[in-house]
């Protein structure tokens, strides 16, 4: 009785160890399928990886900045601009070739659009400068514009008429100092010599009166400092502004 027990458990316990052994043996042969699954998943990850957008594509082209606007006018020629000379020009002290300057009286405008306000700074030259001759002629100024500021900052060559001014002339002074010289020869010859040394003195004192005359120039032509002139442009000129 004994001995069938021992078979018996022994018979078990053989049973038990084939259950354990094959147990494990299917577990060890599902580990590699288990480890295998991620890797099968990589693929996916992979694929849902965000693209680079390539160079050049509409998103780089839409942050680019725009190009600046620009508008742009032509001023015709006979265009008006009226100034005012911060100095006085004269034939005393400004010689041809002399540049002088001078501020706008009125805005130039083109629609809504201020090219220049009023006060911007213009540039002119002295085209002439004659003192005048003695007794004959007298003496004259020449002036015109050759640039001008714009309300951008920008300065722009223009070229104008010429505004010409004169001096007034001298002939009731110049008649004057002649009577002045003939009277105090006169004088003096009366008193050296009577009648006809008072004839002698005056002829005398006329020419000393004439030489005077001869020997003094002329009053110098002069445009006064803030002196409205009006000039017209002589050629169309192009402004162009950036918006």
């Amino acid at each position: 009785m004994t001995h069938k027990r021992i078979g018996f458990f022994s018979a078990m316990g053989l049973a038990v160890a084939l259950v354990v052994f094959q147990t494990a043996c299917q577990q060890a042969a599902e580990t590699p399928e288990q480890s295998e699954a991620p890797a099968a998943q990589e693929p996916a990850s992979t694929a849902s990886a965000p693209k680079s957008a390539p160079a050049g594509s509409s998103s780089t082209a839409a942050t680019a900045p725009a190009a600046p606007k620009e508008r742009t006018v032509t001023l015709v020629a006979g265009t008006q601009i009226k100034v005012r000379p911060t100095a006085t020009l004269s034939t005393a002290s400004q010689n041809a070739g002399d540049a002088f300057s001078s501020v706008l009286e009125e805005p130039i405008t083109e629609g809504d659009w201020v090219i220049a306000p009023k006060g911007s700074t213009l540039e002119g030259k002295i085209v002439e400068a004659d003192k005048g001759g003695r007794v004959q002629n007298v003496a004259h100024l020449t002036v015109a514009l050759t640039s001008i500021k714009t309300a951008s900052g920008e300065t722009l060559a223009i070229a104008t008429d010429s505004i010409t001014v004169q001096a007034q002339t001298t002939k009731g002074k110049d008649a004057t100092k002649v009577a002045i010289g003939t009277g105090i020869g006169a004088a003096i010859g009366a008193i050296t010599g009577g009648g006809k040394g008072a004839g002698i003195g005056a002829a005398t004192g006329a020419g000393a009166g004439t030489a005077v005359v001869l020997a003094t120039r002329g009053d110098a032509a002069e445009i006064p400092a803030e002196t409205v002139l009006e000039f017209k442009l002589s050629e169309p000129v192009t402004v162009t502004e950036k918006m």
